[in-house]
């Protein structure tokens, strides 16, 4: 009863000011009237009195938004209340449930709510209670003095468990094939040998691209001898990924991606699955690798490079080895036991206990002279009987003091580094002295210990062991763990955007290799479903292809190693990796043309391949590993070009498709319906005032179905009939623009105080203003009347000045003491506004970078994002990085949120108590600013780093040049810059019900919108062009199903499996692996798009795909080995309907018939 009568009041309440309001800004509009009704016509007006009505229109704006924003407070604060009240009688626990959000949000179904995170260790929470001040630990510098009884071990013995290891980056100061050739296989070779010597040797091993390199070399006797190590479990597969991948950069396809490729070809050439992760060099961690390891079946794992305050802080609490828990996950289900190595490094020195210059006396490859020694002038010594006594007394005070950091008796102590045990002389070494110690401690019970070489298995199971019969279990843990920071205030966030080009270019072999999977797999279905007795087309080289989709793959995932896609390798091995990238692009583009030719034809027996001249070509073209793709022209005449358009998404879209042509005039057609499409001739502008005249932009808006091949014929128009862009340039000092070259085009040069006027563009969903001066944007508003203040900014940062102080380079962000300087240019910059029915922009042409915001004239939601783009070229600069800051009146106060991998969100709160470096963090794919009443989401082709120092503020990097090597083993900076593309779309939205602000560590999510907005970013559609001067043959458009996909569902890959029975070549089962994604509850989007969602969990499949049909389906793990798969007896009675749940990734293997 007293609850309705406070609701009662509250709606009364909400009823009244809502009332007061609009009477209030009627008024307004009615004095505004009334000003107008005495201006002059149009005519006669003066620029004065025109700005005068302009600011009164303005005003008039911001009262209408400033009333949405207080009604949509009230109804949020009522809604709030109502959620809370219901909530207390049906909701329980902590954390995120699927639910539908009240209000606005009563439509989306399926939603999650933004919730505070209560349970558990929050990693967002330690960071608000650390002081970061770094005092001086003692021996342990950035820890603390450990101290022990001595009678800690009675009950039960320290079990030292010594796990040798080697860490062979796959490319760093070498390529990858000379490290193989000066290092790896000498590493491996010896292993194979030393282990076999003795039983009680063990080793872990994590890079498969090299173990994989290393086995094609060896005979059948060597790869017995490699079987029956790792059967005997003296050899263990740590992980099994292709590389020890970077988690910071890397998108969740490409980790994934290269999980699978690892354990596949560990499945099928080692027969054994790996069990325990091993993660030491990545520069920061994040949750969905955990996750992704767990669902591949991994269910531990070690971490080694985080903050140094926060090691010290878990250490303090013994809370070093914890159940890593996703941030949305309220269950168990994602939990992953994991142990954080707890000092500086993970080589030698600083893995036995506290104290570096003790541990390093025990690393045997340091034994007096050799070619390394210990920096702290104590060598090791050989053991012998006369000092084993006090060798082994001393090295067990560094384990007991390590292991007072754990809740457990069980000690894990890696032995080795990079590149360790590559003459046969360290192996005996180090396996030899390391025997003599635990002989000895084997021999004197009373100290209480007992020790051996082991695996990561090894000490796990015991942990584990203990752990259960102590009847406990380890603390949970939420959040990730960046940025890291090593020493001091080097905070390693310079690597979240060196080298952007390649970072660019991984993500066009990413989609690019997604594409090319889906549509092969579709295509040799399609081949056996159209032949019957599972026969493919007898001249489509389907092995070959194959053969270049596992290179494709492979060198995707070499180069999501930690020294690659973070742009922190030398710059020859920078040139490697892009040549390996640069040839699987120009590969897969093979596979999709071929895909194509064959899925398009009508008549299926014209189909023949010839790779020297391929029936269809893709329009990009790249001419170097190290340059732009440039679109090729078409030659148009009266006779149809045809042009094929592949949608690689699982969604209807509509997106605007843009070709070169050789003319100003063209004509598109449907090639199926002959229908006329809308289209758009833009200049093409080979200086900013001086457009082609040989080459023309064709731009038309293409209507694709889901997994779709369309067909288009474009043709030569009569003279004047195309749609073409009209243009305004403009001068920021007033100065007349030079000489405008663009013959076949409509150009306005406004002079004096029109020229100052804002630039405004708009389309159904969105109108921006920009300023005249700088072409940057200023402002927003929506449909619904939400008004937001964006200005767009560039900036530049320096690095630090003055003798003997480190500076940035390629690991390390360490700006100048004067901050970011708003960027300046000696001579003004050109501004180009064109207009036109397709879409309309305004591009700045500035020295180091040319800036493009462009609206598309689009229907439903796909008009509502503002596309941002930047060519950047900061060649001529030195020590210099350039950012891209967003200045909102979003009232975010001092929290954002950035993507882990394109996987999830992760809340950030920028903190004063750190440096300016610290509160940059990754972003591969999205972030965003939000209150109470809007959103404000950047979302991004490439990955690079994100901060917001100051509320309503989002700033990129964009590029950096760097002069000098920041002391991390590079020895180099990063000056190989490249001409850069840097690709975003920025979306406001109105939060309506279900918007609440959260004290706490939170989990929130991309909206509806923002992921469809993203999806269409990350994975643009394939433009082919058909042949010149050949008869044109009968193309059909492929539609292989009936409608998209939910919105919340994503098809991540259609991935062709290895014949189990012949290497290289294609099975008939493929990886189907989809994800739900989670979406926030607070905004609908408006128009609702063609795609439907649900709050069920159980989706059924056959339906989902209809009409592709399944000839078997079977849910796996995420890797798809074989021992994941679910037996019969676990499979429902319809297998097709399987449990979906937001957030999670599920894998099954199928066959398509």
């Amino acid at each position: 009863m007293k609850r309705s009568c406070v609701l009662s009041i509250l709606v009364g309440g909400v009823f009244f000011v809502a009332l007061v309001s609009l009477y209030r800004m009627l008024e307004r509009m009615q004095l505004a009237e009334q000003q107008h009704s005495r201006t002059p016509p149009a005519g006669e007006l003066d620029m004065q009195d025109f700005s005068r009505f302009q600011q009164k229109i303005d005003r008039l704006e911001r009262l209408l938004g400033d009333n949405n924003r207080l009604v949509a407070t009230l109804r949020d604060s009522l809604l709030h209340h109502r959620a809370s009240w219901e909530g207390a009688r049906g909701r329980g626990g902590a954390s995120v449930n699927v639910s539908s959000a009240p209000g606005q949000a009563d439509a989306l179904t399926g939603c999650r709510v933004e919730e505070e995170l209560m349970d558990g260790v929050q990693l967002l929470d330690v960071y608000d209670l650390l002081p970061f001040d770094n005092p001086d630990g003692g021996a342990w510098k950035q820890g603390f003095e450990i101290h022990y009884q001595g009678n800690e071990w009675e009950e039960q013995p320290l079990e030292l468990i010594l796990v040798p290891h080697s860490h062979n980056d796959p490319g760093w100061l070498k390529t990858f094939d000379s490290y193989y050739q000066d290092q790896t296989k000498h590493i491996l070779n010896n292993m194979l040998i030393k282990l076999s010597e003795d039983s009680r040797r063990k080793m872990i091993w994590a890079e498969i691209s090299y173990f994989s390199r290393w086995w094609s070399d060896l005979d059948e006797q060597k790869r017995a001898m490699v079987k029956s190590l790792i059967q005997s479990g003296q050899l263990e597969m740590v992980t099994g990924g292709w590389v020890m991948a970077d988690e910071a950069n890397s998108h969740y396809f490409a980790l994934l991606d290269q999980l699978i490729e690892g354990h596949q070809w560990i499945q099928r050439h080692l027969g054994v699955k790996p069990r325990s992760g091993w993660a030491i060099d990545p520069f920061g961690h994040s949750p969905s690798m955990t996750y992704l390891l767990k669902g591949a079946g991994l269910n531990a794992m070690v971490i080694q490079r985080v903050h140094y305050a926060v090691k010290k802080h878990l250490a303090q609490q013994q809370t070093l080895e914890f159940l890593w828990r996703q941030s949305w996950d309220s269950s168990s289900r994602s939990d992953i036991t994991c142990h954080m190595m707890p000092f500086y490094s993970y080589d030698v020195p600083h893995t036995c206990g506290p104290n570096p210059a003790v541990c390093c006396q025990f690393d045997f490859h340091r034994l007096p002279g050799g070619r390394v020694f210990c920096p702290w002038r104590k060598s090791p010594q050989p053991i012998t009987e006369n000092n084993v006594k006090e060798r082994a007394l001393l090295l067990l005070d560094q384990y007991r003091q390590k292991s007072r950091l754990f809740r457990t008796p069980v000690l894990l102590v890696p032995l080795g580094d990079d590149f360790r045990f590559v003459e046969s002389s360290e192996w005996d070494a180090q396996f030899s002295n390391y025997q003599k110690l635990f002989d000895y401690y084997e021999q004197h019970p009373e100290l209480r210990i007992k020790a051996r070489f082991g695996t990561l298995t090894d000490y796990f199971q015991a942990l584990q062991r203990h752990l259960q019969a102590a009847g406990t279990t380890l603390p949970t843990l939420r959040g990730d763990f960046f940025t890291y920071a090593d020493r001091d205030d080097h905070y390693w966030s310079g690597y979240y955007t060196s080298r952007p080009f390649y970072k660019g270019l991984d993500r066009v072999l990413e989609s690019t290799l997604r594409a090319t999977e889906i549509l092969f797999s579709l295509t040799l279905a399609q081949m056996r479903r159209f032949h019957g007795d599972g026969r493919l087309a007898a001249d489509f080289p389907a092995r070959e292809h194959f053969l270049r989709l596992i290179d494709g793959r492979r060198s995707l995932a070499l180069f999501q190693h930690h020294d690659a896609v973070t742009g922190t390798a030398r710059d020859a091995v920078v040139v490697d990796y892009g040549s390996r990238l640069f040839h699987s692009i120009l590969d897969l583009h093979q596979v999709l043309q071929s895909s194509a030719h064959w899925l398009l034809l009508l008549d299926k027996s014209q189909y023949h391949h010839d790779q020297a001249t391929p029936f269809l070509q893709t329009d990009d073209v790249m001419a170097a590993q190290d340059a732009l793709p440039q679109k090729q022209t078409l030659t148009l005449s009266s006779e149809p070009r045809s042009l094929i358009v592949f949608n690689p998404t699982e969604q209807r879209r509509s997106v605007v498709v843009s070709v070169l042509v050789d003319m100003p005039d063209a004509h598109v057609v449907d090639a199926e319906t002959r229908q006329t499409i809308l289209s758009q001739i833009s200049a093409v502008w080979a200086e900013p005032g001086r457009a082609s005249t040989e080459s023309f932009q064709l731009s038309f808006v293409a209507d694709l179905p889901p997994l779709s091949l369309m067909v288009y014929h474009v043709t030569k128009a009569s003279v004047g009939s195309a749609h073409r862009s009209k243009y305004t340039l403009l001068r920021s000092d007033g100065s007349e623009p030079p000489p405008v070259q663009a013959e076949h085009f409509q150009v306005s040069l406004p002079r004096g105080p029109e020229a100052d006027a804002p630039l405004t563009l708009r389309n159904k969903h969105i109108q921006i203003w920009a300023s005249s001066q700088s072409g940057f944007l200023q402002k927003l508003r929506l449909q619904s009347g939400l008004v937001r203040q964006v200005q767009i900014q560039f900036l530049w940062y320096g690095t630090r000045s003055g003798m003997n102080r480190d500076r940035s380079g390629a690991y390390l962000f360490l700006p100048g003491e004067e901050g970011a300087q708003l960027y300046s240019s000696a001579e003004p910059p050109l501004v180009r506004v064109s207009r036109g029915p397709v879409f309309s922009d305004i591009t700045s042409c500035y020295r180091h970078f040319t800036h493009t915001v462009r609206l598309h004239h689009l229907d439903g939601h796909a008009g509502k994002s503002l596309e941002i783009s930047n060519t950047v070229d900061i060649r001529s600069e030195v020590n210099r990085e350039l950012v891209m800051r967003l200045v909102s009146d979003v009232a975010s106060g001092n929290r954002f949120y950035s993507d882990l991998n394109g996987f999830q969100m992760q809340q950030r709160r920028s903190l004063t108590k750190l440096p300016l470096q610290a509160n940059f963090y990754p972003m591969s794919s999205a972030s965003f600013l939000q209150d109470a009443s809007s959103r404000l989401s950047l979302l991004s082709a490439q990955s690079q780093g994100v901060a917001s120092l100051r509320q309503g503020e989002l700033e990129v990097v964009l590029d950096r040049r760097l002069h000098q090597d920041d002391n991390r083993g590079l020895g180099q900076g990063i000056t190989d810059n490249k001409l850069t593309a840097a690709r975003f779309h920025m979306l406001l939205e109105d939060r309506g019900g279900g918007a609440k602000q959260v004290g706490g560590g939170s989990v929130s999510h991309l909206s509806l919108l923002a992921h469809l907005s993203s999806l269409s970013l990350s994975h643009p559609p394939i433009t082919m062009i058909g042949p010149v001067n050949h008869p044109l043959l009968k193309l059909r458009p492929f539609m292989p199903l009936g409608s998209s996909l939910p919105c919340d569902l994503h098809l991540v890959n259609l991935r062709t499996l290895e014949d189990p029975q012949e290497t290289g070549s294609p099975s008939q089962e493929v990886a189907l692996l989809l994800h739900r994604k989670g979406f926030d509850c607070s905004s609908a989007p408006e128009p609702e798009p063609a795609c439907t969602w649900s709050a069920q969990e159980e989706v059924d499949l056959l339906q989902v795909f209809s009409p592709l049909q399944f000839r078997s389906l079977r849910r796996s793990g995420f890797t798809l080995l074989r021992e994941d798969d679910e037996q019969d007896s676990a499979q429902q009675q319809k297998p097709h309907i399987s449990n979906l749940r937001p957030m999670e990734i599920s894998a099954f293997r199928a066959e398509l018939k």
